[in-house]
């Protein structure tokens, strides 16, 4: 269940994987204080006090409580990204059904990010400041220096890149051919070691 669509995007975030192992037994009580919790914590209440009073009641071992947290902070979170013209509630709930959320959950996931708290989570996440501006439009074309005061330059390609980010911040940065070549080559042993970590972690939990 490493690939999946629509607002967790084209691969699944790992923390909601292993949560979704962590739901499918879970007591539907347990499962909505838990939920009460991430939703507080979103709203940018402390919630260490819930989390330790609950680790006490309640009987989940300390790693299962933590999966599930984790995966309900970040879906939630990848949700509430999108405002509710963007992300209809019959498509939220049909992209958990997707990810094998169990049926009975769905609609206690859809109460927090279509509920009357919506509009105070979204004024939360505001106030918190903590999201990165994204890149809004990417634009690039390759120039070549007809004269240049150096020799070196003259007929060399080079590649213009002109970033918008929505911030309404814009960047522009020249790169030659042979830093582009590099930061490709670059880019693509991070994503390849990215990968092959993730593929190991899910080995060392399915083992």
């Amino acid at each position: 269940m490493s690939h999946g669509s629509g607002f967790l995007g084209v691969r699944i975030p790992f923390e909601v994987e292993l949560m979704v192992k962590q739901l499918k037994d879970l007591d539907r009580e347990i499962f909505r204080k838990i939920l009460k919790i991430v939703a507080n914590s979103l709203e940018g209440k402390d919630s260490k006090e819930s989390v330790k009073s609950l680790a006490k009641t309640e009987s989940l071992s300390e790693q299962q409580l933590s999966h599930i947290l984790a995966g309900m902070y970040t879906l939630l979170q990848e949700a509430l990204r999108l405002p509710p013209s963007s992300l209809k509630q019959e498509v939220f709930k049909d992209d958990l059904r997707d990810i094998r959320i169990p049926e009975e959950l769905i609609s206690d996931f859809a109460g927090v990010v279509f509920g009357d708290r919506r509009s105070i989570l979204d004024a939360a996440a505001l106030q918190q400041g903590n999201r990165l501006p994204g890149v809004q439009d990417f634009r690039w074309r390759v120039d070549v220096a007809i004269s240049s005061s150096s020799l070196t330059r003259a007929l060399q390609p080079s590649i213009l890149v002109q970033l918008k980010l929505s911030d309404g911040n814009a960047h522009r940065f020249e790169l030659s051919v042979a830093k582009f070549q590099e930061l490709r080559y670059n880019v693509a042993l991070i994503l390849k070691e990215m990968n092959d970590l993730e593929k190991r972690s899910i080995l060392k939990i399915q083992d």
